[in-house]
């Protein structure tokens, strides 16, 4: 196991916070619903976690670099990727319930992050090829199934819901993949905090499309806006900021693969908060999970990188 000072550590670390904190997603929407809008949740999260990044590039003193995204062409396919995995997300929430979700996500890191960037990108495909590491990913989404086999399954999908199904691993993956090659160029808190930020008026701008409209962006209390207000630090804040900094440290393989932790933390957090049952197999799937997480980390291990090798992004 990689020492604490090792950038593998640290990296594993901050994955397993960011997976931590995109769990509580789920949990926070459902604590509200009913009472609070789908058009709420999208929106209003979006708007919390884009303004804390806008801050944090001030504070940083990436101002410059911030305004700079917003003339980018790239930058508004980022934000189309992200409102589409919020609203991917959200729907899936609400149809087959938290950790249901939270396994399509986890699809989407475990499964369709490193082969788009051993396939399509060409970066890391000794890793990808190893045995050990493949077996480390099979182990990974082995747990993470095993993780939701309690929780609701996918069956209260009907007619064009199904999109969601392919819509959420697939936006999560392209999203997460375009926006740590943009972080090689720009500071990532000016090139997440533009794409919070669009997101914001984009989704305003579809909230009429959605449940609650744009009557329902009012009129609700101060609890259900502090609790937005935690899911907007928390999901769109602290998690993106964590996990571009793990893909930092040791590029764009292993953080995805600790994504599984998303799921697991969803349904520990289900059972403690929603009061769902925590079945056997569930328990069991969290050592295959965690196991399948520690492989994939030892196969990365054995592939050194060069020493010449560019650095993955930059905060």
């Amino acid at each position: 196991m990689a020492s604490s000072t090792d950038p593998r550590g640290i990296a594993v670390l901050l994955s397993l916070l960011a997976a931590f904190g995109w769990a509580t997603y789920y949990i926070f929407v459902l604590a509200i619903s009913p009472g609070t809008t789908p058009s709420a949740i999208l929106v209003y999260p979006f708007v919390f976690g884009g303004l804390a990044y806008a801050a944090w590039s001030m504070v940083e003193g990436h101002g410059r670099a911030f305004l700079a995204v917003w003339l980018e062409p790239a930058a508004y396919v980022r934000t189309a990727l992200l409102v589409g995995m919020q609203v991917s997300v959200l729907a899936a929430t609400y149809l087959t319930g938290p950790v249901d979700a939270a396994l399509l996500s986890l699809i989407g890191d475990v499964v369709a992050t490193p082969l788009i960037v051993a396939l399509v990108l060409g970066a890391h495909r000794e890793q990808v090829r190893s045995p050990l590491f493949a077996v480390g990913l099979l182990l990974s989404l082995v747990g993470g199934s095993m993780a939701i086999a309690g929780g609701q399954r996918i069956t209260g999908i009907h007619d064009w819901g199904w999109l969601i199904v392919p819509a959420v691993p697939l936006t999560v993956a392209f999203y997460f993949l375009l926006t740590a090659r943009a972080n090689e160029r720009r500071p990532a808190s000016a090139v997440v905090g533009q794409s919070m930020l669009a997101s914001a008026l984009l989704s305003v701008a579809i909230s009429p499309a959605v449940p609650g409209g744009l009557p329902g962006l009012e009129g609700f209390g101060a609890g259900p806006l502090v609790v937005l207000l935690l899911t907007g630090l928390s999901s769109f804040f602290l998690a993106p900021a964590l996990y571009f900094l793990a893909l930092r440290k040791v590029g764009l393989v292993i953080p995805p693969m600790l994504m599984t932790g998303i799921p697991v933390f969803t349904l520990l957090l289900s059972a403690v908060v929603l009061r769902l049952s925590l079945p056997l197999v569930a328990v069991l799937g969290i050592p295959v999970a965690v196991g399948g997480a520690l492989l994939t980390l030892r196969a990365e291990a054995r592939e050194e990188p060069p020493a010449n090798a560019p650095a993955p992004g930059r905060p």
